[in-house]
């Protein structure tokens, strides 16, 4: 509990980052919401058209489009829309699609490459290369060279080379090399985590009904599609996926652990968020394992 909680209290910037991201994009009146629907709609018929006409590029765009206008309203109010947008991936997502994709590539016309005038090509065959080479002289300033200081060339008619000793071998100390250290992913677009959050959710599901827990490597092995995500990211899309279930539904993130099966250091900062407050006087683990009890019994017998 005690690293838990250093651990926590050390990550106040990306808290306020998360309360910022998760809680000052989506709109809270009823008529914003109304109007981010309304405008995701009618995107939605115009993307349902391109795909009917096999417009691939046209399709592409109005695809990602959509779910930047769905981040604009909390998941729960575009469960709909979001469900649509989940059976057009599947479309531009099919072999017959991508053969599409590849035969418009195919007959676009390409960009044709301006021929380069004939005196350059021929400047640029017959100069030769006496900067590059020139580059290589480094002279002292001040320093004069002469006719006289010059070394003359030797005349004399060429020598066998005198019988030079083999070198003895020198031991060379083997440095190991250190493994290079993985940059963090930089953090995805608002609309690429609301599109994530809509699969990972039914995979969290299905998680809480066989009563288990998993972790993000595991999470990462069934969604192969999923890049590599910052960890601010991973907090935004538990939010994500619980903010688009039931108020009364215990939280699926709290599934999501590190180790063996302990919990997420991050996951009562996502919980709060969520309004999820641990009972006075209990330990978070103790509360955290309650809740995960509760997730497996509210998807025991859910389909």
């Amino acid at each position: 509990m005690a690293n838990n909680r250093v651990r926590l209290s050390g990550g106040a910037a990306w808290q306020t980052d998360f309360r910022r991201r998760t809680t000052g994009r989506a709109p809270r009146t009823a008529m914003e919401i109304a109007t981010v629907r309304r405008t995701l709609n009618h995107t939605l018929t115009e993307l349902k058209r391109a795909i009917d006409r096999y417009a691939v590029v046209v399709a592409a765009d109005l695809y990602a489009l959509a779910w930047q206008q769905a981040a604009g309203a909390p998941p729960s109010e575009t469960r709909e829309q979001r469900a649509q947008l989940k059976d057009f991936k599947e479309i531009l997502g099919s072999r017959r699609w991508r053969e599409e994709e590849r035969r418009q590539a195919a007959a676009a016309p390409l960009m044709s490459v301006p021929p380069q005038p004939e005196q350059a090509v021929a400047a640029a065959r017959v100069q030769p290369d006496v900067a590059r080479a020139g580059d290589s002289v480094v002279r002292s300033p001040g320093r004069m060279i002469t006719p006289s200081a010059s070394p003359r060339r030797s005349v004399a008619s060429p020598q066998a080379p005198a019988c030079i000793p083999d070198p003895v071998p020198v031991p060379v100390p083997v440095v190991k090399s250190r493994p290079a250290r993985s940059k963090e992913p930089a953090l995805l677009e608002t609309g690429q985590l609301w599109e994530i959050a809509t699969e990972l959710r039914p995979l969290l599901e299905q998680t809480a009904r066989v009563g288990s827990t998993t972790t993000w490597p595991q999470v990462h092995r069934r969604l192969p599609g999923l890049p590599r995500l910052h960890a601010d990211d991973q907090c935004v899309l538990l939010w994500l996926v619980d903010e688009d279930g039931r108020k009364e539904e215990p939280l699926l993130s709290a599934l999501v652990t590190v180790g063996d099966r302990q919990m997420h250091p991050r996951f009562p900062a996502v919980a709060e968020q969520l309004g999820w407050r641990c009972p006075a006087g209990t330990p978070q683990h103790t509360a955290w394992s309650y809740e995960v009890l509760k997730v497996h019994q509210r998807w025991r017998h859910r389909h």
